[in-house]
């Protein structure tokens, strides 16, 4: 038994994410058939738009990761900012203030997985 999960059949939402600027495209992967204890979906950013600055605390310690599929953006975490890239990747533990901009001219299209972090396993890492 396997899913497939095709593209040009998916149903894709535009959604304004924490206050940011402008609406991200959101494509769920396997939304309703995994049992893994993350959610991944596919974001694309048009030219400007952003996520908005926002952490994951107590109510809801998410750890996040983004993988970078396309395009140039600008991640601030904690006030610093950093270029991002094709290929490049950043995981944002609980409680650490982020957002992601789409600074180049073509869209920024990024694979985000979270989940809730285990409070035993962060402290063990970090």
């Amino acid at each position: 038994m396997y899913y497939l999960q095709k593209e040009s059949e998916d149903e894709k939402g535009l959604e304004r994410i924490h206050h940011g600027v402008g609406e991200i495209q959101r494509r769920k992967l396997f939304h309703t058939s995994s049992n893994l204890p993350v959610q991944i979906e596919i974001w694309t950013l048009g030219k400007g738009v952003s996520e908005g600055s926002h952490t994951h605390g107590e109510a809801r310690p998410l750890e996040e990761v983004y993988y970078f599929l396309d395009g140039i953006g600008e991640m601030t975490i904690e006030g610093k900012r950093i270029t991002v890239k094709k290929n490049d990747a950043v995981m944002v533990p609980p409680g650490v203030e982020h957002d992601i901009k789409n600074s180049g001219a073509k869209p920024l299209k990024i694979m985000i997985v979270w989940g809730i972090s285990s409070d035993r396993h962060y402290s063990e890492i970090h």
